[in-house]
C-alpha cells in the first residue's frame, strides 16, 4: 500500500465566527471536534500521514485541545504526524512585506507552507469542515493510483447541501463536463446565501441565482505523486505564488488572497491541469458562524445514534 498524507489547514482566522478558535470549538459526544471526525475517517480510509497546518500563535492551545491526544493514537496506528506554521511573512523572496496586511495569504500559502514535509500523493482539507467517510475513501483510493502530474481530483459536493442557515458562505463553484467526470471551471464565489422562495429552496450571490445542483469544491483536493517523487503540484504551487505577488498583491496588497480553487480554475482555463471529480453523496456541515455550531452538534449526535460512529470515536479503528 502506498504512503498517502492529509493536510489539514487549522490556521484560518475564521472572521465570520466572533470569537474563540473554530477549530477547536467542542461538537461531539465527548467533546471531539470537527478534526477528530476527520482523522478518524482518513485514517480508516488508509491515510498514513497527517499534518496540521497552524498558526505559531494557536500551537499551544492546538496541541492540548486535540495535538497531543491525536498524536498517542496515531503512534498506535503506525501514522506520522507533522505540524507546519502558516506565516503571514513568509512571502516569496524579493517582494515586501505590506506593513498593514493583517488578513492571511490563504489557502495556496497554507498548502505550501507544508511543502517541505510532504512526499508522496496528498489530500487536502478545511479543518472546520465535516466531510463524510465517502470522500475519505474515494479521494484515498484515487491517490494510490498512478496519474499524470497534472491530474488532480476533488471531492464533488452539490451546492445545495453545503449552505448555511446563519449567512453567506464561500464556495469554489464548479462547471462540470456531461457525465460529471471531470471539472472544467473552478469560480471561487463568496457571500452564497441560502434563499427560500415560494417554498423553493435558492442559492443566490448577490441577487444572482446559482444553481443548487451545482458541484462546488468545498477544498478537499487530492494531487498526486509518481513513485520516489514529491508532488509536482507543490513545484506549481510556489512558482504561481510569485506570479500572484508580482500581479495580485502589487494592486491589492491588502486583502490579496492567494487560493487552491482560483489558482486550479485557472490552470484548468489553461489546459494545464484535469480535475478528477470524486462525487460524495454525504452532506456537509461546518461551522462558519458561531449561531452553526448547535446544528453541527445535533448532526454528529444523530451520526452516533444511527451507527455511523462510536460514542467512543476512535476504538473502531
Amino acid at each position: 500500500m502506498r504512503n498517502t498524507t492529509l493536510l489539514i489547514m487549522a490556521a484560518g482566522i475564521g472572521s465570520r465566527f466572533g470569537g474563540g478558535i473554530k477549530q477547536l470549538e467542542p461538537v461531539g459526544f465527548n467533546d471531539e471536534i470537527i478534526m477528530d471526525y476527520s482523522i478518524h475517517d482518513a485514517i480508516q480510509a488508509g491515510f498514513n500521514k497527517i499534518i496540521f497546518v497552524i498558526r505559531k500563535d494557536i500551537e499551544e492551545d492546538f496541541k492540548e485541545r486535540i495535538g497531543n491526544r491525536v498524536e498517542t493514537i496515531a503512534q498506535k496506528m503506525h501514522v506520522e504526524i507533522g505540524y507546519v506554521f502558516q506565516d503571514i511573512h513568509d512571502i516569496p523572496e524579493g517582494f515586501t512585506f505590506p506593513n498593514e496586511r493583517t488578513k492571511p495569504w490563504g489557502t495556496g500559502q497554507a498548502v505550501l507552507a507544508a511543502k517541505e514535509l510532504i512526499h508522496e500523493p496528498f489530500a487536502v482539507i478545511n479543518a472546520d469542515d465535516y466531510y463524510g467517510k465517502e470522500a475519505f475513501q474515494k479521494l484515498h483510493d484515487w491517490l494510490i493510483i498512478d496519474h499524470e502530474d497534472t491530474a488532480y481530483a476533488m471531492a464533488g459536493f452539490i451546492l445545495k447541501n453545503t449552505l448555511s442557515d446563519n449567512g453567506g458562505v464561500t464556495r469554489g463553484v464548479c462547471k462540470v463536463e456531461e457525465g460529471h467526470t471531470h471539472v472544467m471551471d473552478v469560480v471561487e464565489t463568496s457571500n452564497i446565501v441560502k434563499v427560500v422562495e415560494d417554498g423553493v429552496l435558492k442559492a443566490k450571490t448577490n441577487d444572482t441565482e446559482l444553481d443548487i445542483n451545482s458541484y462546488v469544491s468545498m477544498n478537499f483536493w487530492g494531487f498526486p505523486a509518481k513513485v520516489g517523487q514529491d508532488p509536482a503540484f507543490l513545484d506549481v504551487l510556489e512558482k504561481h505564488f510569485i506570479t500572484f505577488f508580482k500581479e495580485d498583491v502589487i494592486n491589492n496588497p491588502l486583502k490579496a488572497e492567494y487560493l487552491l480553487p482560483t489558482l486550479i480554475g485557472s490552470l484548468l482555463r489553461e489546459n494545464k491541469c484535469t480535475v478528477k471529480v470524486l462525487e460524495t453523496h454525504d452532506k456537509w456541515f461546518g461551522v462558519t458562524y458561531k449561531e452553526d455550531k448547535p446544528e453541527v452538534v445535533k448532526s454528529f449526535k444523530k451520526l452516533i445514534e444511527e451507527g455511523v460512529y462510536s460514542t467512543d470515536l476512535y476504538s473502531d479503528l
